[in-house]
């Protein structure tokens, strides 16, 4: 019993022979983990690394794409409100043209009825002096034979009166203005 107990080992301690068998176990799986296992591990990191960097040059690739697509966008549009200021300034100066066109234009026909008034008045006023004369002559010539007492019905000499009692009043009327 007192050998027994001096054989009873630490707990902590396996006995030597499964410690050998427990080494040895553990080597063959390790080897065998090593061989087989760690090879697909280290494959799957790969591309997993493979893959990040291939995104992340993606990603600058996609960055660098947008800038330039930004760049011509701002280019563009820099483009397009230039065009749109020079198109108003065009239209603005049109506008200004038509306006001194259409000015001009209503300013040559008013003149032209103000001319058009002028002749209508002037043909008026001469076609009215033709008539008063007319009637001016008639009604001379009728008071003057009744004045007179015999009959003025020689239209030659009824003519000749009028004339000049008529050329006589124009040239009284100019006199006085």
């Amino acid at each position: 019993m007192v050998l027994a107990a001096e054989e009873v080992q630490s707990p902590l301690i396996p006995p030597l022979p499964e410690l050998v068998i427990g080494l040895i176990a553990f080597v063959i799986v390790f080897g065998f983990l090593a061989k087989k296992l760690l090879p697909n591990i280290n494959k799957v990191l790969d591309e997993r690394r493979e893959a990040i960097e291939g995104g992340i040059e993606k990603a600058e690739a996609a960055q660098t794409e947008a800038q330039s697509v930004l760049e011509q966008y701002k280019a563009q549009l820099a483009e397009a409100r230039h065009e749109a200021a020079r198109l108003r300034q065009e239209a603005l100066e049109q506008g200004t043209a038509l306006k001194e066109e259409l000015r001009a234009e209503g300013q040559r026909q008013r003149e032209e009825i103000i001319a058009a008034g002028h002749a209508q008045i002037a043909a008026d006023r001469k076609a009215a002096s033709q008539a008063l004369r007319q009637d001016v002559g008639k009604l001379a010539t009728d008071l003057a034979g009744k004045l007179v007492g015999e009959s003025l019905e020689d239209h030659a000499r009824q003519s000749r009166t009028i004339d000049r009692f008529l050329s006589e009043l124009e040239e009284k009327a100019e006199a006085a203005r």
